[in-house]
């Protein structure tokens, strides 16, 4: 796992307990900004996938 893939995980996190957090208290602001948080997060962590892909993909192309 790399610092992408770790950090996008943690932001996803944050941002569904922000989301439920908005839903709880009826604030669509806070909502917002959770679903948003969730959304970068997630984008973080398949950049961090990806390059964990070509890694692979690079030890097994050698001979």
């Amino acid at each position: 796992m790399n610092k992408d893939q770790a950090k996008g995980a943690a932001k996803d996190a944050a941002g569904k307990v922000q989301r439920k957090f908005g839903e709880a208290i009826g604030s669509e602001k806070q909502q917002v900004k959770g679903l948003g948080k969730q959304v970068e997060g997630k984008a973080q962590k398949a950049v961090g996938n990806a390059k964990e892909d070509i890694k692979d993909a690079a030890k097994r192309s050698r001979w």
